[in-house]
């Protein structure tokens, strides 16, 4: 399916040794590619662009420290970043967070496919949030779910304090940290930095890591539709 030389010397500009996990990756986008003739998971089919767009987009995320402990992946969709996270570091406890039941047994059927162990829970973010998942975790991380201010409501409150919001943003990074900074602080984390960095076919990609540093308070996280109109400022 994809080029795995090809995968491996793109890995190597960012200087990540994709060598090990280049062979699950290939099966991983063949797998993706076929399941999505009958279950809307990625409008990228191409192998270069899932190489891309994809892969080395979630390596950068997995190849950083911080990635470690227990990591949720909220709105994971088709596992990206989470099922590549844990392909290139096997020793994470890792939880794929994601409410569309066709996408959920997906991810099952993926990871069993890869032979990976990874909790495939159902469940939206705000409302897992208020049950057994509420900061437990030593990383939360998503892409492309939300908006900035929204998807910090959505992720810091699973983080325990001392652990990390670590989220994927494109272009338009620097405008959405401006408008979440006041729903960070007041869901009890701080931005610590940013990494950026242009994907092999050129788009922009912002890492961005907040750090929690203390409890969020019980009012967050809200119901989802009030995230959704009228984010924390």
């Amino acid at each position: 399916m994809i080029d795995q030389n090809r995968l491996i010397e793109k890995a190597a500009r960012y200087e990540i040794d994709a060598h090990g996990v280049a062979q699950k990756l290939d099966d991983y986008a063949a797998y993706l590619v076929e399941y999505n003739e009958k279950v809307n998971l990625t409008a990228i089919t191409d192998p270069e662009g899932i190489e891309d767009r994809h892969f080395i987009d979630s390596l950068l995320l997995a190849d950083c420290p911080e990635v470690a402990g227990r990591v949720v992946d909220v709105g994971t969709g088709a596992g990206f970043p989470g099922v590549v996270a844990k392909l290139y570091r096997p020793e994470i406890d890792l939880t794929l967070m994601e409410p569309t039941g066709k996408r959920v047994e997906f991810l099952r059927r993926l990871c069993e496919r890869l032979d990976i162990t990874a909790d495939v829970v159902k469940e939206r973010a705000e409302e897992a949030a208020r049950k057994q998942w509420r900061e437990t975790f030593d990383v939360a991380t998503a892409r492309a779910v939300a908006a900035l201010p929204a998807l910090a409501e959505y992720c810091l409150p699973l983080v325990k304090v001392g652990g990390w919001f670590i989220t994927m943003k494109g272009a338009n990074a620097e405008e959405e940290m401006e408008s979440a900074a006041g729903a960070v602080k007041k869901l009890g984390a701080v931005l610590e930095k940013e990494l950026s960095f242009v994907l092999p076919d050129n788009s922009l990609r912002s890492l961005i890591f907040y750090r929690k540093v203390s409890p969020t308070p019980p009012a967050y996280p809200r119901n989802g539709g009030k995230i959704a109109k009228a984010p924390l400022r």
